[in-house]
């Protein structure tokens, strides 16, 4: 749920290579460019090999495989070439500092046909302490084989590290993108979402996957917003908040980093008994606050206050993925130029609340509610002054109904089920 990758740091050197040492190999039939089955030799299998990056040319396969894949995919919002860099970077992803993971790349014919990594999270597993490792960054086309040598080759690395438990796709944590995409994919997908294609699920499930978690993304219509619930929130709370005993405030950008680091506070006390679970660490909040102070306006960041004290936080993104859809994940040459351009003179017409969060003595109680309202409504109102059309609040656990009948109170629809899979090693 926690946004990681936004804009690339355009004076970063290239991250440095870091090599692995596992890989397997498959047969399966032959196949002639990404997306286009040759027909079968009548005698002549080819050969899935799965191999771990070694290089900087492996890393930029590994890279380009997707925009290769989905190119002709128009729902399909191609991500920075850059921040995928930096996330399989040991330099540059603070996933590393508490995590570890390796890269393959599936062969066919010379040319590379899938991608997936296999990771060990021991964040995760000091808390939950379920001998559980994670796929992820799963790119493939759409050929049982390639899944079969990508998903074996994976589970075999986790296996060897005395991983009971595989869940994902992870990239590369549960705070990054996850999961496969169920329904939804009529529309692009919102700023930290993936996109995948239809085959995926399909192909996870005839490798022994089952379902672990879906995960909801509801759309609002500012426009078709519900004000009756507002309203009488506004009732119920004018005097205590005449009083000083509740209210809402924007972020102080004077204070940013401050600010953030307030709110990831509040978002890992609330969220600290959830499913899968894992917090963000120190260095991935500084890492945060690089990557949200050049997109995030102040009215974006809303704290309600219980007694003066910040109680509960909200973080609403402005969608530019509308803005990248067409620069190929490229910032050079131009790329740049046309993305600061579009940031400065433009505005989008959507946005993503990406957290929400409230301190754990106010869980269940009507204060609680209270909080959560005047929060939304106070994002509701910047949007529509902003002339924000649509808001989704993603991602939202499938048991998660409190949240779920908020959503839908406030006028949400469903817009697209996301879901993680296991499977027993």
């Amino acid at each position: 749920m926690v946004l990681r990758r936004t804009i690339g740091n355009l004076i970063d050197p290239m991250p440095q290579d870091h090599p692995q040492r596992s890989s397997a190999i498959f047969t399966a039939s032959e196949e002639s460019d990404l997306g286009s089955p040759a027909p079968r030799q009548a005698s002549e299998a080819a050969r899935v090999d799965v191999r771990p990056l070694r290089g900087w040319r492996d890393r930029a396969r590994f890279v380009a495989l997707p925009y290769r894949l989905h190119r002709k995919d128009t729902n399909w919002v191609p991500p920075l070439r850059r921040d995928i860099h930096k996330s399989i970077s040991r330099r540059h992803n603070p996933f590393f500092e508490h995590g570890d993971a390796c890269f393959w790349l599936a062969w066919r014919n010379g040319v590379p046909v899938g991608r997936i990594s296999a990771q060990i999270n021991q964040l995760h597993l000091s808390i939950h302490r379920d001998e559980t490792g994670n796929i992820g960054m799963l790119e493939a086309i759409d050929d049982p084989a390639v899944f079969a040598a990508l998903l074996r080759t994976a589970e075999g690395w986790l296996r060897e590290r005395g991983m009971r438990r595989v869940l994902g796709p992870y990239s590369l944590s549960i705070n990054d993108d996850i999961g496969v995409l169920i329904t939804g994919f009529e529309s692009p997908p919102m700023i930290g979402m993936p996109y995948t294609p239809p085959y995926y699920a399909a192909r996870l499930e005839a490798e022994g996957y089952r379902k672990a978690k879906d995960l909801h993304a509801l759309r609002v219509v500012l426009a078709d917003a519900v004000p009756q619930r507002f309203n009488q929130i506004d009732r119920i709370t004018a005097q205590l908040r005449a009083d000083g005993r509740l209210g809402v405030r924007f972020l102080e950008p004077e204070h940013f980093a401050d600010e953030i680091r307030l709110g990831l506070d509040i978002y890992n006390e609330a969220w600290a008994a959830n499913w899968g679970f894992v917090p963000v660490t120190g260095r991935e909040v500084n890492h945060l606050i690089d990557q949200l102070a050049p997109i995030v306006p102040r009215e974006c960041v809303v704290f309600a206050l219980a007694d003066g004290e910040a109680a509960a936080m909200l973080v609403a993104m402005p969608n530019i993925n509308e803005f990248l859809a067409d620069l190929d994940g490229r910032l050079f040459p131009i790329g740049w130029l046309k993305l600061l351009w579009r940031l400065r003179f433009r505005k989008v017409k959507s946005a993503r609340i990406a957290l929400a969060g409230i301190r754990r003595r106010y869980a269940g109680s009507g204060i609680s509610t209270a909080l959560l309202t005047l929060m939304l409504a106070s994002i509701v109102k910047t949007g529509q002054a902003a002339n924000i059309e649509t808001v989704e609040l993603s991602w939202i656990l499938e048991d998660n109904k409190p949240s779920l009948e908020g959503c839908y109170a406030l006028g949400g629809r469903l817009a697209k089920v996301y879901r993680i899979f296991s499977k027993r090693l």
